[in-house]
Parts: structure tokens; sequence; C-alpha cells
């Protein structure tokens, strides 16, 4: 069965209503443009190379395709982040917050609830990521212009990929955690094979795979301290670096907080500025470590313990000396 019909089935069989791609719709864009160009490049030429080749101003593509795919692609991760978020919210919310969450209409048997959407919403943004990724690789396919590679380098910068949603890995942490818990839920979608957290050389990762179409390896290693990450915290741009590092990229103290930076800083790794603002402190994530990485985290809580004392002792030492003006 091809991917496209797989794609509708799937999207079809969902008990809410969620964005998707227009497969159908951008598919007969392509196929309109595709005759535009080889309709005028027959009259032109006989080259077998130009029946295929659209400008790098195409009308069609520049005001159809890629307009139509951003709008839906912005649709889609917008409604998996806010999924996802209100998931992990009720998840790990604690004390009075936990039961006003619970009392506002979660039923009973929500625990399962809760486990289920889990899978069902990392799910949703792998075969999301797939189609994509599919619809794109059909486009080079009829062109061969610098559009497409443009078109996903924007889309990066504009944080609309899918794939780097802080919440994917976030999700990811929490099908984890939650597996070996007894719990009856209905069976998995044939397009998820589960997650897990390997260690290749003592580096953690979390993988994920959606068939043989597409494979996540995050990896877990802070590449400012070289360990695995702690307290870890995923920038805009879906880098993820322990907390007290990434402050220290951001040259603000644990005390001020890493959302305080210079909207100028640059995430370290892809210098992209501006990704402090919107930073995710990755709870689950954090839980995860935590338990498979027992020895290391006590050691690790230790030393950042004793570097946030001092931070919070200078912080306060600064502000008694502007307080009396010294």
């Amino acid at each position: 069965m091809k991917f496209c019909k797989r794609y509708q089935e799937y999207m079809q069989g969902q008990e809410k209503k969620l964005p998707v791609v227009g497969f159908k719709k951008l598919k007969k864009m392509l196929k309109r443009c595709s005759r535009r160009h080889s309709s005028s490049s027959s009259s032109r030429s006989s080259s077998s190379l130009s029946l295929n080749t659209c400008p790098d101003q195409c009308p069609v593509c520049d005001g159809t395709f890629f307009p139509s795919l951003l709008t839906e692609m912005s649709a889609i991760v917008g409604c998996f982040n806010q999924r996802a978020q209100k998931l992990l919210d009720l998840h790990l919310a604690s004390g009075f917050r936990k039961y006003f969450f619970w009392f506002k209409g979660k039923s009973q048997g929500s625990h399962n609830a809760l486990i289920q959407e889990g899978k069902d919403l990392v799910t949703y943004a792998l075969i999301n990521a797939v189609a994509i990724r599919k619809i794109l690789k059909k486009y080079d396919k009829v062109h061969y212009s610098r559009q497409g590679q443009m078109f996903k380098s924007q889309v990066q910068s504009m944080h609309k990929e899918i794939l780097q949603s802080p919440w994917l890995c976030e999700l990811m942490a929490f099908h984890i955690n939650l597996r070996e818990t007894k719990v009856q839920s209905r069976k998995a979608h044939a397009f998820f094979d589960g997650c897990s957290l390997s260690f290749k050389d003592g580096k953690p990762a979390l993988t994920c795979e959606l068939l043989d179409s597409i494979k996540i390896d995050i990896d877990l290693t802070c590449s400012i301290c070289l360990d695995t990450v702690f307290d870890p915290v995923s920038l805009t741009c879906g880098h993820i670096f322990c907390y007290i590092c990434a402050c220290s990229a951001a040259s603000v103290s644990i005390v001020d907080g890493i959302k305080a930076s210079d909207s100028k800083k640059k995430c370290p790794l892809c210098r992209e500025s501006g990704v402090y603002e919107g930073a995710v402190r990755l709870e689950e994530l954090n839980i995860l470590l935590g338990r498979n990485c027992q020895k290391y985290w006590e050691e690790r809580a230790q030393s950042e313990r004793v570097e946030r004392l001092k931070q919070i002792k200078e912080h306060w030492e600064s502000q008694c000396r502007l307080f009396v003006g010294v």
C-alpha cells in the first residue's frame, strides 16, 4: 500500500480531527507545475533535462505549493506542541494543581488515557514528519531548482519542523517512563515501533522508529560540558544542554534564569540567535536519565548544588552592594 493512502487511512481513523498534510492537493499542484513547464520546455528544446526544469522563480511553487505546505506544517506543529504540553503538564502536576486538573473533567481511567495519548502524539509527529519528507521528495523529482532546499532551511529557521519540537523529546521520555506501567491500553498502531533509551560508549541517546521510514536519534550529551545532560533544557532551535551550561552560554546566572538572556545571544551549536526565550525544561527526560544514570546523577547533583549556592550567594552579595551604594 502506498504511503499516501496509508497516511490518509491513519488520519481518518483518529478520534479527534487533527491538522494534516494535504497530499492530494499538493500533488495536484506539482502535476500542474510539471505539465506547465513540460509543455513550455518541449516547444523550446528536446533536451530531456529541460522537461523537468522548474525556474528559481516559479509562480506555481512560490505562489501555491510552498505557502500551502508551510501553512499545514504550522498547523501540525502548533497542534502537536499544544496537546503535548497540556498532556505533560497534567502528568507532572502535583499537589492542589494535580487535583484541580483531575476535577476539571478527567474521568476515571484517565491514567490509561494519558499513556495512550502520549503514544498517539508521538505517532502523529513521526507520521507527519514522514509525510512532509515524502511530498518534498516528490517536489525534488519534479523540479531541479534550489527552492526545495531553501524552503527546508526556512522552515527550520522558523521552527516549523516538527522533529525540532522539544515536546517530541519529552513525549518520547514520557513514553519510556510509563512503558512498564501495568496498564491495559488498546494495541499500538502499526506505524509506531516504540521509543528506547540506548547507551553507546557510555553516551545516552533517545531512539524512536516509525516502521523503516524514519528513525530519530537524539544525542543526550551536552556539547558544552561533554557529559550527559543534567537538568536538561531544549532551546527553540532544538538543541539540548544542561540548564546550568545553557545559562553560562547565555551569560546569565541561575538566579536570573535562562529566559532573562539577551535576545542576541546565540546557540553554542547552530549559532542561531533568540533561542533562549522560548527554552523548555525537559522534566520527563530529567526523570528518565535520573533513573538510568543513578550514580552519575548523584555525583552531578552534588556538584550542581555547590555551584548553585555559589551563584545565589554572589547574586545576593551584589544586590546588597547595590542597595547600600558600594
